[in-house]
This record gives structure tokens, sequence and C-alpha cells, in this order.
């Protein structure tokens, strides 16, 4: 399949013409893109050593407001640079744009050329160097789920965000003839990604009208949220391209389920599965049983960079294949973690616990962390629970609300361990603004609910 480019084959390119355009991209907080369009040749010239942009860039929120409150960037210090640092590693083609390829940026302290302690990338890489360390690589894939609409983007927003219509009008979970009619959105989904350089394995209806997931096969875990990043940034432009829209919402209607991002994971040592035991019970490792064991004990401290909006939380339901608790079973959708690949070379585990709406790089970098203090503390796996997990009284529950979530982020000494007091202090003030910002607003259920009733 296509790869990445090498530096001299986007040269080449840029030379005969066939890429004119160069997109300089980095990940922000809420896991989208940004970046600037360069001049194929400017870029091959001078720009891909590094380039700039405003710190704020990495202290906001999803309307691009600039919140207080965050210690690396403010009114007060002017807003200064920082240091976006093409890593060339990851030069793409970008087959949905005309004459255009991609690159992904780390981002750098303007001053000192180090990474930015909170930038996503970055933080997802400091926990793959401690698995490293342990002599350990992390494969993971990410399952991209999200809804398709029949008007677009512009539409839609000019109604109000009204009467939205999936594009199908039936569960479409598996159908082969719902989903041939989506073709003309789908079709190029899976093959510019495809050509991209991502290694695609399929889609298929979700379980709701209009409802659309993407797998893309395992990888090293920087390889795997680069791809997430990227699919879903295509997603949304491919859709527009189409006269559609694609929303990565997790829940938009009270009476439809949600999105998910499920995350599988597993590690290796030296090219084999260290989480496969033949002789143990279900083929799990003592390995894998300590990094599960960790995963689970500490998902409350994680749960806000699995659901990081108010939006995330309205998902966690009963009866909806959306988790509510902290516990693992084999091969059970109603767990918030499930053992997959039961007893042969491909066991991993998957967590279902977050929504359409995370950043893959902040939530991979978490999980390892929890992974790796279950290994460094050799934590005991407590049994698989079996039967309907809704209902079990003794599970610990995920945390309910972005409140909660917040609260236990905010008070996680594992955390704080793992990823620094900064960041921890800096991802809590993103999770207090976006809770500020909704208790400011009168929703159309409390008017409908009181108007004349209150």
């Amino acid at each position: 399949m296509p790869g990445n480019w090498t530096f001299e084959k986007l040269k080449t390119c840029v030379a005969d013409g066939s890429i004119d355009t160069v997109l300089a991209c980095f990940v922000d907080m809420q896991g989208r893109l940004m970046g600037k369009r360069f001049h194929g040749v400017n870029f091959v010239e001078t720009s891909f050593q590094e380039t700039h942009c405003c710190n704020y860039l990495l202290a906001t929120d999803l309307e691009m407001a600039t919140p207080d409150g965050y210690a690396s960037t403010s009114w007060q210090t002017g807003y200064g640079d920082y240091v976006m640092k093409p890593d060339l590693l990851t030069i793409r083609p970008v087959p949905w744009l005309e004459c255009t390829a991609l690159v992904l940026c780390d981002v750098l302290d303007h001053h000192t050329h180090q990474p930015v302690p909170h930038s996503p990338r970055a933080i997802l890489k400091r926990q793959i160097a401690r698995l490293e360390a342990l002599g350990f690589e992390a494969k993971m894939a990410t399952e991209l789920e999200f809804f398709l609409f029949e008007k677009s983007f512009d539409d839609i927003r000019k109604g109000g965000f009204r009467d939205l219509e999936p594009i199908s009008g039936y569960n479409e979970d598996y159908h082969i003839l719902q989903t041939t009619k989506e073709e003309t959105v789908m079709r190029p989904i899976r093959n510019h990604l495809f050509a991209a350089g991502l290694p695609v394995e399929n889609s298929k209806g979700e379980a709701e009208a209009g409802q659309e997931e993407l797998n893309i096969r395992y990888s090293p875990a920087l390889d795997c949220a680069d791809h997430h990043s990227i699919a879903k940034h295509a997603i949304k432009e491919i859709a527009w391209q189409n006269g559609r829209a694609a929303t990565f919402l997790p829940k938009w209607h009270k009476d439809r389920v949600g999105s998910s991002s499920h995350v599988h994971q597993s590690l290796w040592k030296d090219g084999e599965a260290a989480f496969f035991d033949a002789s143990a019970k279900h083929g799990m490792s003592t390995l894998m049983k300590q990094y599960m064991a960790g995963l689970i004990r500490f998902a409350p401290d994680y749960t806000y960079f699995l659901a990081p909006n108010v939006n995330s939380y309205k998902r966690f339901a009963k009866g909806t294949f959306a988790p509510t608790k902290t516990v693992w079973s084999v091969d059970n959708r109603t767990a918030g973690f499930r053992l997959c690949g039961e007893g042969t070379k491909a066991v991993r585990v998957e967590c279902r616990i977050g929504g359409s709406d995370l950043n893959p790089y902040l939530a991979q970098a978490v999980m390892l962390a929890a992974g790796i203090q279950g290994i460094e503390d050799q934590l005991e796996l407590a049994p698989a629970t079996t039967g309907d997990v809704y209902e079990d009284a003794n599970a610990v529950e995920i945390p309910q609300t972005l409140r909660a979530a917040t609260d236990t982020l905010r008070a996680s000494q594992f955390l704080r361990d793992a990823l620094g007091d900064d960041v921890v202090d800096h991802y809590t003030r993103a999770a207090t603004w976006e809770q500020e910002e909704f208790d400011r607003v009168v929703t159309d259920w409390e008017i409908a609910r009181g108007f004349e009733r209150a």
C-alpha cells in the first residue's frame, strides 16, 4: 500500500508541478489540524526547517476563544510565538485536494526549541519513550464513528442546527443496501485516505440512522494518533466536497445513540506480542494483566481525556453500548474494557469509554501512562465481569459529568506524576472553561420546559 513520502519525493513532485501546496499542520488540544498552506517551492527551499504560530493555539476552546487562566499564554505575556517543526517522516499526499501534500509538525518553545509540554503530540511521545525504556512498543488502533447528514455544514449552520436529517432513515449497522446509498461519500473517504498512506481496513454502517464507522489498521501508537487526526479531518472535508456534513459530536440527539472512538491496544517486545501467553487463561500474559489493571484503576482519573466536552457525557447511557462502569469483560460490549482476540496472538484490550470527540494523542497517552503504572506497580487484575455490566452495582462508575471528571483530573496524583503538574493544570483549565461556557447558556430544553409552566 502507499506509505508516507520522503522529503526527496516531495521535492521531486514540487519540481515537476504535481504538488504546489504543502499543508504544515499541528494538532491542537481539541484534536484539530491547525497550520499554514505553503507554496511548495517555499516549503522545500526554506520552511521545511521550521515555521511559527501564535502560542494561543494551544490554549483555545472549540470556538477559538482565548480564555484566561492559562499559565502558558495570556494577554499579560503578550501571546508570543511557538515554533512549528515539520516532522519530515510524516509527509504524505492529500489526494482529495488538488496538488496538495501535508506534513505534521511538532510544537517547540520559541526560545529553547524544546517540546511544548502540553502539546498533544509531545504528551504522547513522552509516554512512548517511557514504555520504550521498559523495552516495549505500543501498537494501537482507533475506531472513528460519526454521523453523515443530508445537508451541508453551511446549510445546517444557517438553519440554526435544527431539523437535522441524517443521510439515511434507519439503523444501518452492517447494512449493505443502505451504505451503498452513501458510497458517494464513503468510497472517496476510503480510497483517498488509503492513497494518502493510511492503512484503511474498511467502513461500515453503525447502529443508528446515518451513523458510519471507519476502521484503520493497528500501528505504532504515534502513527495511530496521526492516522486518526488526518482521517477525522479528511472525513469532514470530503463530506463538505459532496454537499454533506459529518459530525463527531458524541451525542447530537437525545433519542439517538452516541458516537464513540474505541481504542484497541497491545504491547510488543522484539516483534512478539507481549500480551500473549498461550499457557495462560484467555491467552493473557502477566504483563497484559498488570497493564489492564492500571487502565482500570486509573480510568476515573483520565476520563476527561476520553470525554473532554459537556456533550461527551450525554453519551454514557444504559443500553446504548456506551459503557458506564470501569470493569473488564471477555468480548462483552457492556463493559468499559473488552478483551478481544481471546486465546490468540491478537489478544488485546479495547477501551470503550472514549467518545468520538477525543483527541487521540491525549487519550492514548493517558492510557499508556495508566498501563505503565500497572506494570511498574505489578497491579493485580480483578476477575472478568460477566453479564449485563450496566446492572453491576459493585462496579466503579465512570465520572458521569464533565464537572466530576474535572475534579478527578485536578486531584489525580497519578496524572501529575506521569504528565507533570503544568500539563494537568493546563488541561484542567480547558475543562473548567468548557463548563463555565456551558453554565452561562440558557438551553432550548429549559425554555420549552419552563416558559409557560414554571
